[in-house]
């Protein structure tokens, strides 16, 4: 939560810091892909409103950043239809230039660029941090235990490191939660070593419904994160591998989410990356890169969602275009990107409702009422 003036400084900053950098990378990336299949880009802009600066390149792109940093875009040349715009409009196209002319194969890779470039930022990223900084590890070593939990009645103590659950040998933190997931209610038994010895305990994990199935809880928190210094390919290993894996369970996450296998008191939106930015932010700056490889990815999956409006949608269309032969009817392309507008506003709302919420808002207007 933000409880002072610097906090909300810090919470504005990073996220103007991290919402420009990825929205640039995106951006970018149709830029860089207009560029190579022959279309002109009249403006690049980051941020939307009144331009702050602005200066125009040999190529004849006006480069701008408004007011308002909230996203960005990129202006193409000749992007409307011939038939939506005037004849004084038309009059201004540069011939073999303009966006609509374009094969459907190119306006496709011109759109699909911008989520690559996403990906891209994030596989990138991840690599540098592997490369320099070294591969994050979640030691197995117990930093908090919860009172009446599960691990308090086996004795479990802050400083204790996990060795093995039930036989299985534990690496990192996530091992000790894979295993513990999956046996609510069985008997186990860690080795753990305490002061230089190791020694036995017997453990019942509690059962805690999530989504209708039995999870099992510990009820421990981590110690802390280490860094594995690795080699440059282990690196650019680690770090396609970590990009896939986010990728992964972003995918899944959603999945169950439309399923009802998951709850979407999860989903967060701009106030919610807000504030993530400004906590990640005060822990330092490897935290902030990696934050913001993580929401590169899902800038990314979200683009290429089959919505009309996102660079997903637009995709949908060319395709359609590309298996007719011919594009969709205008009438139907116009109602598909209504309904796309009005789904997406009632996502932006019900995200922003689920970040009020989580700030406590309501709660507090009620008890100020009360």
């Amino acid at each position: 939560m933000i409880h002072t003036i610097s906090d909300l400084a810090r919470t504005l900053v990073s996220f103007a810091v991290v919402l420009g950098v990825l929205v640039f990378v995106h951006e970018f990336g149709h830029y860089l892909a207009a560029r190579w299949r022959g279309v002109h880009v009249e403006v690049f802009s980051i941020g939307f409103g009144q331009a702050l600066t602005s200066w125009r390149a040999r190529s004849g792109t006006v480069w701008k950043v408004g007011w308002l940093p909230l996203g960005g875009y990129v202006k193409l040349h000749g992007q409307e239809r011939p038939q939506d715009v005037s004849e004084e409009v038309r009059a201004t196209w540069i011939a073999g230039h303009t966006f609509h002319e374009k094969s459907v194969l190119s306006r496709a890779i011109i759109v699909a660029a911008g989520p690559v470039a996403n990906f891209i930022l994030a596989a990138v990223v991840f690599i540098l941090l592997f490369a320099t900084v070294g591969r994050p590890l979640t030691l197995p070593v117990v930093g908090q235990v919860l009172k009446d939990s599960a691990a308090s009645q086996a004795g479990l103590q802050p400083g204790d490191r996990i060795d093995s659950i039930a036989g299985q040998p534990i690496q990192d933190f996530r091992d000790i939660q894979k295993v513990i997931a999956s046996h609510a209610g069985d008997r186990l038994t860690l080795t753990i070593e305490r002061a230089g010895k190791q020694q036995q305990l017997s453990v019942v994990p509690r059962a805690h419904q999530v989504n209708g199935q039995d999870v099992g809880l510990l009820g421990i928190s981590a110690s802390k994160i280490v860094y594995q210094h690795v080699s440059l390919p282990a690196a650019v290993t680690d770090g396609l591998t970590e990009t896939w894996h986010v990728t992964a369970e972003t995918v899944t996450g959603v999945a169950q989410m439309i399923t009802g296998q998951r709850g979407t008191k999860d989903l967060g939106g701009p106030l919610r990356i807000a504030q993530l930015s400004g906590e990640v932010a005060e822990l330092g700056a490897v935290s902030m890169v990696s934050f913001i490889a993580v929401l590169s990815v899902n800038l990314g999956l979200i683009n290429l969602f089959p919505i009309p409006v996102l660079d997903g949608g637009h995709l949908m269309f060319y395709l359609f275009e590309a298996v007719l032969g011919r594009p969709l009817p205008p009438r139907a392309q116009e109602y598909g990107f209504r309904a796309g507008l009005a789904l997406l506003a009632g996502l932006f709302i019900f995200a922003t409702w689920n970040d009020l919420t989580q700030f406590g808002l309501f709660r507090w207007m009620a008890a100020l009422i009360g």
